[in-house]
């Protein structure tokens, strides 16, 4: 049976079903699976469900597609409402990465300045 031939329905509740790699490698083998793999439902399947919450101030207003909105996720990290962290989405698997403000940590003497200085560090030096 050739693939092409079952209802994209179909098509995209299986794609849904693997990762965001997967689907991507999906999208590269025919038009058909292109179009089921590139829609919205596959995509929102790979959004964490408290996306809303998490990072509500640092989307961007203008309305993404789900697969935009993910790609956003990955490239730039959004930070947390209310706390020294920052989230973003892994590419191949679309799990949660979160990064830690030093400041968001508890450090031993971390407010004695004989045992901790806390300095700038300019990103471009990176």
């Amino acid at each position: 049976m050739e693939i092409e031939r079952l209802p994209e329905e179909l098509l995209m509740e299986v794609i849904s079903r693997t990762s965001p790699q997967d689907a991507c490698r999906a999208a590269a083998v025919s038009q058909s699976l292109r179009a089921a793999a590139d829609s919205d439902a596959v995509w929102s399947r790979f959004l964490p469900r408290d996306l809303p919450r998490l990072a509500e101030n640092e989307i961007p207003s203008a309305p993404l597609s789900s697969k935009g909105l993910f790609q956003r996720l990955v490239a730039l990290p959004a930070l947390l409402p209310g706390e020294l962290v920052s989230m973003r989405l892994d590419r191949a698997t679309g799990a949660k990465c979160h990064t830690l403000s030093a400041r968001a940590l508890n450090i031993s003497w971390g407010d004695t300045p004989y045992y901790w200085r806390w300095i700038h560090v300019d990103v471009d030096d990176y």
